[in-house]
């Protein structure tokens, strides 16, 4: 791990503290008024500098008098520097790209804003906490590497890393300038995880607008290139206006499929896939914009330009125990059930083995009617009611989580995360 970027901040407000207020006497001070001693020396180095900027200005005006006299022929000299400089400014131009161009000069912050509301692709994010995503560690996993298994992320992993890479480069600009820059995020895992309610966590703990371009929201709107290219110019420029902004595209994988029927432009899911680079290449490192894509089914994408786009992949597995017995509590005192000695929340753990989120929260709410809730301090709740409707509903098999752990191991990421777990040793030898 390399050194800390918001050291040298702190060492530098511990430094300040030192030479100016930790010997100071400030027993005449009781009000903690201002003191004009130390204004008047912040003052002082910006009145030296402006003052030396002029005295600059003055000095070279007088060398260039000083050698337009001695040689004689300045202006002859003068003219033709004049014509390198215009040539250099005329072949130094570069062309400006796509989505970097102001293509709506005309057109208000507010008038871009209410189209974008209006067509669906500036949605309201639901009001979720990054605390409403309970999880547990997995405490087993040290185990599982010193016997050589790679063990899944737990979901108290996964909501840190939503923190660190979402919630504080979008929350603060100082974190934004100084930890390294993350464009691009990828969640990645089974159906009922909380892919989608991680988009919208984000965007509350923000405040972030919301910007959908998923491939089944753009069906049909800005049809063509040139509607594409105003579609994508719109969005960025009011995302950048109004950062931070969170831009989200759900089933991204179906944007770089490996394959699909050839369709109409407008209703081809594939037409992002060569825009969004640039629109990444548009967003700056001063600009508090990040684009998240959500996708279940991560491998029928084509790989290599689907990690060009996302930097950094989360993958979301299932659940472990601990985090089932403790969203089984979660859940059923959230929907206005009552623990007690009946209700055996271990077993419901062990049973509920291979359903994700989505299955317990869906489980829960179809024993917790409102019938259900009137019979509660009469009929207190029972193991056993929760077991059917648990049945019915259709878990992640083994083979679906590996086929992620799979996937995930051809993606860079997971290749230098082999690389890092093996053994020194081990290295040398491959690369003999």
């Amino acid at each position: 791990m390399g050194p800390s970027n918001f050291l040298s901040i702190m060492e530098e407000g511990s430094s300040r503290y030192k030479d100016i207020w930790q010997n100071r006497d400030e027993q005449w001070d009781f009000l903690q008024d201002h003191d004009p001693e130390l204004i008047k020396e912040e003052n002082r180095k910006d009145v030296e500098e402006e003052i030396r900027v002029q005295v600059d200005k003055v000095m070279q005006q007088e060398l260039e008098n000083l050698r337009l006299a001695v040689d004689g022929e300045g202006s002859g000299k003068q003219k033709k520097g004049k014509k390198s400089e215009k040539k250099k400014a005329t072949t130094g131009r570069k062309k400006i790209p796509e989505l970097e161009q102001d293509l709506t000069p005309d057109r208000t912050i507010d008038s871009l804003y209410r189209e974008l509301v209006e067509e669906g692709l500036l949605i309201k994010a639901k009001t979720v906490n990054l605390s409403d995503y309970v999880g547990e560690y997995n405490y087993v996993g040290t185990a599982l590497l010193q016997a050589g298994v790679e063990p899944m992320p737990s979901l108290a992993h996964v909501r840190q890393l939503i923190a660190l890479y979402g919630i504080l480069p979008l929350g603060s600009q100082t974190v934004h300038e100084k930890a390294p820059l993350v464009k691009a995020l990828l969640l990645a895992g089974p159906g009922g995880v909380g892919k989608k309610m991680l988009v919208h966590a984000i965007c509350t703990e923000t405040g972030a607008n919301l910007f959908n371009l998923s491939a089944s929201n753009i069906t049909g709107k800005y049809p063509g290139k040139s509607g594409l290219l105003m579609m994508l110019h719109m969005v960025l420029k009011v995302a950048k206006q109004l950062q931070p902004s969170v831009v989200w595209i759900g089933e991204t994988e179906k944007i770089f499929s490996k394959g699909g029927r050839k369709t109409d432009d407008e209703m081809n899911p594939k037409r992002l896939e060569k825009m969004l680079p640039k629109f990444l290449q548009a967003v700056k490192a001063q600009d508090r914009v990040l684009l998240v894509g959500t996708t279940t089914r991560p491998f029928d994408a084509n790989l290599k330009p689907f990690c060009q786009v996302y930097q950094k992949i989360i993958l979301i597995p299932r659940p472990d125990y601990s985090s089932r017995l403790v969203l089984w509590k979660h859940i059923i005192l959230q929907n206005g059930g009552v623990i007690t000695n009946l209700l055996n929340i271990s077993c419901l753990a062990n049973l509920s083995d291979g359903f994700t989120q989505g299955h317990i929260v869906q489980v829960v709410q179809d024993v917790l009617t409102e019938l259900r809730l009137l019979q509660m301090t009469r009929k207190p709740l029972k193991t056993e009611e929760f077991v059917t409707p648990l049945a019915r509903q259709d878990p992640v098999y083994k083979e679906e989580e590996e086929s992620f752990k799979a996937w995930y191991d051809k993606t860079p990421l997971g290749r230098a995360r082999i690389r890092w777990n093996t053994p020194l040793h081990n290295r040398f030898d491959s690369r003999k």
